[in-house]
């Protein structure tokens, strides 16, 4: 069972001991709630406003200006000027690189106000913020500054009379629709590769966590980033969104979320100009580990694998595959393990749990964590909500789990942990295999030669050999399947932003071809 410091669900061990003792800081000031549209935060054209809650306790931390169809128009018409007349694509490489490293510089000198409002905003474990999300950021538009000057076409070895090469030119307007689990991380790894390409955007962050994509804004404005390249309206996905995804002067959209509204992004481009779509969409990873794997290590892969951010990240290995031989040694140290789990205030840097990012989300895991009950499963540990407030769940781990249940094939997004039992490596590709989705995997075993035909029958977009959420910026992330399309990071990142064009001149009295 999982060990539970935060009773009310608002007020952590810490916050009773009256001076916060250990408590990362005061709760930060939210600053910008408006819509940024070209270097400027304004209302919405409506005047409406919807409330961004804190998942501690369910109380309001904001008014955030509700961008619909109308501001995504604006948005876009400033997007547009800024490609077509503006300097940012008309830039060297270099310089774009230059803006993008002071815009770095800038996110790391905020860190500590960015991580209370990413940890305030979408209940994630300060401590952990602090040095996975901020820092991610901060690396990442690091990482493609420098790419900025590094896009290069090719020189074509024609078949005739002719000599070719290629250009690799900015897509255009580019439309950002980010999700709520990974806010800052995931407005980099789609911004730092536009930036670089040249592109401008409209971002629209998911509704439940706009306050850092906000800040992100402003610090884009003191970076030195032209009116008009990066333009961030707050709204719903059914408006804001679906008027981003049928824009008919967006050139392109990169969409991190949830499968089902992958289908509607998609069918909202074929229906508008066809414009090329990246998806990012959901997961069931499989962790499969082998009898010769180390007990302690492999308990604690799969738990960093399961409750990581409270379960809520699409490569989550939710199910884990044990080799006989290992599976009652397994079992029985994470129960102990999950005896000193913390769940509680993000704020208090004891805590590796805090609560889901809303209520919805909230009763949604529960509602998966019922199936597994009714469906036979068994509960090792965890299996309820935990406090009086907030939208805490103790992190649950079922065994006895059949392939053909619900929490095996379908995407929980929470703090659920499935242990399946294997035989032979035959069986553990094609089990690993039997999902519609396929973004990640891991695979825990001592022998080289397992390793090797595990990672190239995994059908997945990476696959992690004795570690999981081993992730970086020089490293494309993207998956397969219904897990989507086209790749965040490493190099390959800047290809969805990116034309290539040919271009062909006849070549007379050449001494050579």
């Amino acid at each position: 069972m999982a060990s539970e410091r935060n009773g009310d669900g608002g007020k952590g061990r810490a916050a009773e001991n009256g001076s916060g003792g250990g408590v990362c800081m005061e709760m930060p000031e939210i600053r910008y709630t408006k819509l940024f549209i070209n270097g400027a935060f304004v209302d919405a054209v409506s005047g409406k406003t919807f409330e961004t809650r804190d998942p501690r306790t369910g109380d309001v931390i904001a008014s955030i200006a509700e961008g619909d169809k109308e501001d995504v128009g604006l948005a876009v018409k400033a997007a547009r000027e800024a490609f077509d007349h503006g300097k940012w694509p008309r830039m060297p490489g270099s310089e774009r690189g230059r803006i993008m490293m002071k815009y770095a510089d800038l996110v790391e000198q905020h860190a500590e106000e960015l991580t209370l409002l990413e940890s305030l905003d979408a209940g994630k474990p300060c401590m952990a913020t602090r040095a996975v999300d901020i820092g991610t950021s901060v690396r990442s538009l690091r990482y493609f500054a420098g790419a900025a000057d590094k896009i290069h076409g090719e020189t074509l070895k024609m078949s005739r009379q002719f000599q070719g090469h290629t250009l690799r030119e900015p897509m255009g307007v580019a439309g950002l629709i980010i999700p709520w689990n990974f806010p800052a991380i995931m407005f980099f790894a789609k911004v730092a590769p536009a930036l670089a390409a040249g592109c401008t955007m409209v971002v629209k962050p998911a509704e439940q966590t706009p306050l850092s994509a906000l800040y992100f804004a402003h610090l884009a404005e003191q970076a030195g980033v032209p009116d008009g390249v990066i333009n961030v309206v707050t709204g719903f996905g059914p408006t804001a969104g679906a008027a981003i995804a049928s824009h008919m002067d967006v050139d392109m959209v990169s969409f991190t979320g949830s499968t089902a509204v992958g289908r509607l992004i998609m069918e909202a481009s074929a229906r508008s100009n066809l414009k090329p779509v990246s998806l990012e969409l959901g997961g069931k990873s499989p962790l499969i580990i082998f009898d010769d794997a180390d007990v302690d290590i492999a308990v604690e892969l799969a738990i960093s694998a399961n409750f990581f951010n409270k379960g809520e990240a699409c490569i989550a290995a939710s199910r884990v595959y044990l080799q006989e031989g290992i599976y009652d040694r397994f079992v029985k140290k994470l129960a102990q393990r999950m005896e000193s789990w913390v769940v509680g205030d993000p704020f208090d840097p004891r805590v590796n749990q805090g609560p889901q990012v809303d209520k919805a989300q909230y009763e949604r895991v529960l509602n998966y964590i019922d199936h597994g009950k009714r469906e036979g499963a068994t509960v090792l540990t965890g299996g309820k909500p935990c406090g009086q407030r907030g939208y805490y769940i103790e992190p649950t781990v079922f065994t006895d789990v059949k392939d053909d249940m619900i929490i095996a094939k379908e995407e929980i997004f929470g703090p659920v942990m499935c242990l399946m039992k294997f035989t032979t490596v035959e069986e553990a590709i094609a089990r690993a295999n039997n999902t519609r989705y396929g973004l990640a995997a891991g695979v825990v075993t001592k022998n080289i030669d397992v390793a090797n035909r595990m990672t190239r029958s995994i059908r997945a977009g990476v696959v992690w050999v004795n570690c999981y959420f081993a992730m970086d910026s020089d490293c494309p992330f993207g998956g397969r399947k219904m897990s989507g399309f086209g790749k965040d990071d490493g190099m390959h990142a800047l290809d969805k932003f990116l034309a290539v064009k040919a271009v062909v001149t006849p070549v007379y009295d050449s001494p050579w071809l």
